[in-house]
């Protein structure tokens, strides 16, 4: 009968060493920080009962099982997708704007995420080990249980579908802040004239509700869309919501957090380089904002 060794210190600081990693390959698998880190406590929970002494390289395990705990999520949360009520959006991950941030806005922005749900579980992860965290092509396959063949075939699929992906734009910190600000002032102010300016003629607003809180129930594209949609709102209930507000770094993104009475919102705002705002996402599901609060 195998027993398993006591954790010792070696053995927790051999884990938190990996906490970040792990969390933000889950993150991008899950598109939530919240299940991000619940797959990463059972991974912690499976390291604590593991027999360490034959695990040969400890960040290769972490990363295989949390990995593997990530598609098993997959699987049980394909149905709630399907029943979800209108548009997805991950949860969103904020940063105070006044430190640097944690994560490359490309590898964490809105647009990114969205894509990669796209993707097939196993795209995903393979994407994901070998173009996010450099896993080599062998690594990758003994991580999913694949050959080395099946994997690229995996990376050459997932490459092509997230071409359209990446970054359209390059804008600097300063100037998309002041675009971002300037809108939620006009928007406050009720100048619907300003906002209109602002928008480019193919903006998208994507506003996540999850039928609990109101929200657009499908993505709204085009600046007429958007302006109608606006001042919807404004005639039914006002906007934007009325609370506190205050700035973050949303998905590497300028973004605002407004309190409101009937809860907190995210705004995110992805500008182009033309000086208009190329896409507006909305986070009002509460699911996803407990840590916001």
């Amino acid at each position: 009968m195998t027993t398993t060794a006591a954790m010792t210190d070696t053995d927790t600081d051999a884990f938190e060493a990996n906490r970040r990693r792990l969390t933000r390959l889950a993150y991008r698998m899950l598109g939530s920080l919240t299940e991000a880190e619940d797959a990463v406590q059972d991974a912690w929970l499976r390291w604590s009962t593991a027999d360490r002494a034959v695990i040969a390289d400890p960040t290769a395990w972490l990363v295989r099982v949390t990995t593997r705990l990530c598609l098993d999520r997959l699987k049980s949360a394909r149905a709630r997708r399907e029943a979800y009520v209108g548009p997805w959006l991950p949860e969103p991950l904020i940063e105070p704007e006044t430190i640097d941030p944690v994560e490359r806005a490309e590898e964490v922005s809105v647009a990114f995420l969205l894509a990669l749900q796209r993707l097939s579980p196993l795209e995903r992860a393979v994407f994901l080990l070998r173009d996010v965290f450099d896993e080599d092509y062998a690594r990758v396959g003994e991580i999913l249980g694949r050959t080395e063949t099946a994997v690229r075939q995996l990376s050459a699929r997932a490459r092509s579908h997230l071409k359209e992906a990446k970054p359209r734009f390059t804008v600097s910190d300063e100037e998309a802040q002041r675009l971002a600000g300037a809108f939620m002032q006009a928007a406050a102010l009720g100048d619907f004239a300003a906002l209109e300016t602002m928008l480019a003629k193919d903006a998208v607003m994507i506003s996540d509700g999850g039928g609990k809180r109101a929200a657009a129930l499908r993505p709204l594209v085009g600046r007429d869309d958007i302006m109608q949609f606006i001042h919807a709102l404004a005639w039914r209930q006002g906007w934007p919501p009325k609370g506190d507000a205050r700035v973050a770094r949303i998905n590497g993104l300028p973004g605002v957090i407004i309190d409101s009475p009937d809860g907190v919102q995210t705004f995110a705002f992805e500008p182009d380089d033309t000086g208009h705002i190329a896409a507006i996402y909305i986070v009002r599901n509460p699911d996803k904002l407990g840590r916001v609060r």
